[in-house]
């Protein structure tokens, strides 16, 4: 899936949707509108964040790195999340609450209900960018969620989040309109804040788990263990450990019981085979430690 297709797109929207809503938020005094503007701006610096990942954990092996620095995009990742769901989140529920404490009025409200109506606009078109990335490398939305690209489901989200929000702050300024109630636009940007915060938590623990060391899924290692067990020379495998360096790179290490009676040149055969069918089924499998045993 090309990663760099879906940061590039919400990098560029990102810069201009942030620019127009904090024109229109100071014009019109909207803190619906400012949070969209906290948002896309978050959004942009954690697009950043996911490219500089992205670029990072394509640097070769080295001494201290053995297994590469495929990780980086989990933990820029972890980072893109902590700016864009709960930073910008706690700043757009603080500067809700204050309008609802100590409301100030709305003006241009046409202006504001016009900015919030293209950002939801914008964000259905980043939507659809990752979803068509999402087809073109013949995946589902189910398997894009259940995977290890963080930033990808990261991206994913934060337009799922935005179309919600800009959905909540739209209806709040336009309560404002009807009404006369300026505390509303403070209720809307409250619900916004409240959204990305509770969005961010349940992201930064699925990264939390693969910072960590997460293993494969248990069908992933069942196809695995498929592929080695139907080796003639492959008795039983002992132990199986896995671990995600990266959305694309896998280490797994195995311990195998082969037949009785092998010489070392046929064990040795037997270990290139295994490695040579795993990783030609698997080609995310990149690291693979085979430990025989007789």
């Amino acid at each position: 899936m090309r990663s760099e297709v879906v940061i590039w797109a919400t990098i560029v929207l990102d810069a201009g949707l942030s620019a127009v809503n904090f024109l229109v938020a100071e014009r019109s005094g909207s803190h619906a509108v400012l949070s969209q503007a906290v948002y896309s701006l978050a959004d942009l610096v954690a697009g950043v964040l996911l490219l500089l990942g992205t670029l990072t954990s394509q640097r070769p092996p080295t001494y201290d790195h053995p297994f590469g620095f495929g990780k980086e995009r989990f933990f820029w990742s972890f980072t893109s999340i902590l700016v864009n769901f709960t930073i910008a989140g706690l700043l757009v529920l603080i500067g809700g609450v204050d309008q609802i404490l100590r409301p100030e009025p709305i003006a241009r409200v046409g202006e504001a209900l016009l900015v919030v109506g293209a950002t939801i606009a914008a964000s259905i078109v980043s939507l659809w960018v990752t979803l068509r990335e999402v087809r073109r490398s013949r995946e589902t939305l189910q398997s894009l969620l259940e995977s290890s690209h963080q930033g990808l489901k990261s991206i994913f989200y934060q337009d799922v989040v935005s179309i919600c929000g800009s959905i909540v702050a739209f209806s709040g300024i336009l309560a404002v309109y009807r009404t006369g109630n300026d505390a509303v636009d403070g209720v809307a940007a409250a619900l916004v804040g409240i959204l990305l915060i509770v969005t961010g938590f349940v992201l930064a623990a699925e990264s939390r788990e693969l910072l960590v060391g997460k293993a494969i899924s248990p069908t992933q290692a069942r196809a695995v263990l498929q592929v080695v067990e139907r080796h003639p020379r492959v008795r039983k495998v002992r132990t199986f450990q896995s671990m995600m360096l990266g959305p694309d790179d896998v280490l797994i290490a195995l311990r195998v019981n082969l037949q009785d009676g092998l010489t070392t040149d046929e064990v040795e055969a037997a270990i290139d085979e295994l490695s040579a069918s795993v990783k030609g089924e698997f080609p995310v499998v990149r690291h693979l430690v085979i430990e025989p045993e007789s």
